[in-house]
């Protein structure tokens, strides 16, 4: 079986997972006025899980399948060497540590970080340009969630706020 059905057949697995609890398990602490809305705290859960299904059907059936031609720029998944997959789970990793460190470290800090090395990682050279970009966007966005919207971001480490 090719690569594409394996992970159609493991997305199907957990889109069916997902749909049980969608289905079955999500509603049942409601309490009764609740029960009869027409929108439910189930309802979108339940349409993904839904077209979820269908698409990896869909995919497991060949129902998508035309003859295959790689153009230019498409990513062959028979020669997944020759792509950088060391570069991409680093940038996972970098993304893991950045949810991680965001409440130690502080918002401004570990956003900081996080976009300066992956610029890095993905090739840009220039320090000044990236470092005046992540501080600049950091800075932004902790404004307009803080200030504008309300909502308390811890700007600096725990220690020194």
């Amino acid at each position: 079986m090719a690569l594409d059905r394996w992970i159609a057949l493991i997305f199907l697995a957990i889109c069916l997972a997902y749909g049980y609890a969608a289905f079955f398990t999500i509603d049942a602490g409601l309490p009764p006025f609740m029960q009869r809305n027409p929108v439910l705290p189930s309802t979108f859960p339940k349409a993904l899980a839904v077209l979820g299904v269908l698409t990896s059907l869909v995919i497991l059936l060949g129902l998508e399948k035309n003859e295959v031609v790689i153009k230019e720029g498409d990513i062959d998944y028979r020669n997944l060497g020759q792509y950088k997959i060391g570069q991409a789970a680093i940038l996972l990793g970098l993304m893991v540590a950045y949810a991680l460190l965001l409440r130690p470290a502080g918002f401004l800090l570990s956003t900081v970080g996080f976009l300066a090395i992956g610029s890095f990682l993905l090739g840009e050279k220039r320090w000044v340009a990236v470092m005046v970009t992540a501080v600049i966007a950091a800075g932004s966005i902790w404004y307009l969630v803080q200030e504008v919207l309300g909502i308390f971001l811890r700007p600096l480490p725990f220690f020194l706020g």
